[in-house]
């Protein structure tokens, strides 16, 4: 079928609204017709070649809509049904059967292969030239996208469809890390530092944990504020103190977990320089390609663990589920985080978000 795409040509390449033909789906696979799509700081990543998606292709990978076909054995969906498309995994390999398809062996094929994860690509110019799909499975910058059925999560009929794109990727990451792997104590005290909507997703997450000392480190003082109304106990920003010191005098010493939110090899450092004895580092936001970081060896060998999570871990229904029913219940306001713009305008939403003016951007489909 006929679709409307945001084609980026070559590296740093504007984003240009191109009709593509898109396959009509396969077995296992879902048509999904989009309401509206999260731009993520991961859509810049590949656009600037730091992450290996072969260009031209459509990037996007915070999709929501309804279903408008499925594809031979799909049952468990129906055309109509609302949905945000979760990650893709190969759902057979040792790490996806052990229950972390986050982890899948074939990610990298999965996120950036360029096309479906099994080979081949799904779209193609009208003159029958390929351009790359599946970016993160969807390639979402569309007025459709193809997928699997096994990357869906069902949304409720009560739920704002247009909001809920940021779940498969910025928020349930932020959050996830939480609820998956840092999973804090009683009187757990950790920074987070970045509070964009990962970082401020942590936080969110942070406070329907027992942790005690929720810190939000960050250089704009708006972002501060808000974390501060989302659940944080303690601001610093670091245009103004030295955020490990700070952090050491609100917590007393070390904090117990640090979640390193914005990719920015510096920060990393501090990130780890922030936890001590038995204190975990958790490395979470992207960095550009070829990064590389240096640790004190003598207090990293004293008990201090230093992890790296992808995407909140776990699996997507289970994680964006939860967020959603969170949501409704009040205690998860991640709509906060969020403006909406028109498709046409993707690189104004963009360009904002690298500017800090906005948080989360959301592209409506027309």
């Amino acid at each position: 079928m006929q679709i409307t795409a945001a084609l980026v040509e070559d590296l740093d390449a504007p984003f240009t609204l191109t009709q593509l033909e898109l396959d009509a789906p396969g077995p296992g696979e879902v048509l999904v017709e989009l309401v509206a799509t999260g731009i993520c700081h991961t859509d810049g990543l590949a656009r600037h070649g730091d992450l290996p998606f072969p260009l031209p292709g459509v990037l996007g990978h915070e999709g929501a809509g309804t279903v408008a076909e499925v594809g031979p054995g799909v049952t468990e969906y129906q055309v109509g049904d609302p949905v945000v498309i979760g990650w893709p995994s190969c759902g057979v390999c040792r790490h996806c059967r052990a229950g972390e398809p986050r982890y899948c062996q074939r990610l990298g094929v999965a996120l950036c292969g360029g096309g479906r994860i099994g080979g081949g690509t799904a779209l193609h110019r009208l003159d029958g030239d390929a351009v790359s799909s599946h970016f993160f499975g969807q390639s979402s910058f569309a007025s459709h996208s193809l997928t699997t059925a096994a990357a869906l999560v069902p949304v409720p009929e009560d739920m704002p469809l247009e909001l809920m794109g940021p779940l498969a990727c910025g928020v349930s990451t932020g959050a996830g890390t939480i609820f998956n792997t840092v999973q804090p104590r009683a009187g757990a005290q950790l920074a987070v530092f970045g509070v964009g909507t990962v970082g401020l997703s942590a936080i969110m997450a942070a406070r329907n944990s027992p942790a005690t000392r929720i810190i939000a480190v960050d250089r704009h003082e708006t972002r501060l504020e808000l974390a501060r109304q989302l659940g944080a106990t303690d601001v610093v920003d670091a245009t103004k103190d030295d955020a490990v010191e700070a952090i050491h005098e609100l917590c007393g010493g070390p904090a117990d977990y640090a979640l390193e939110c914005t990719g920015v090899i510096s920060v990393v450092r501090q990130a780890a320089d922030s936890v001590g004895m038995l204190g975990t580092c958790v490395l979470i936001g992207g960095a550009p390609a070829g990064a590389e970081f240096t640790l004190d060896h003598l207090s990293t060998l004293w008990g201090k663990r230093i992890i790296g999570v992808l995407g909140g871990g776990g699996r997507s229904y289970e994680l964006v589920t939860s967020i959603m029913q969170l949501y409704a219940q009040g205690r998860f306001p991640f709509d906060r985080l969020v403006e909406y713009f028109d498709f046409a305008d993707i690189q104004k939403a963009l360009d904002r978000s690298y500017a800090g003016e906005v948080i989360k951007p959301i592209l409506r489909m027309p």
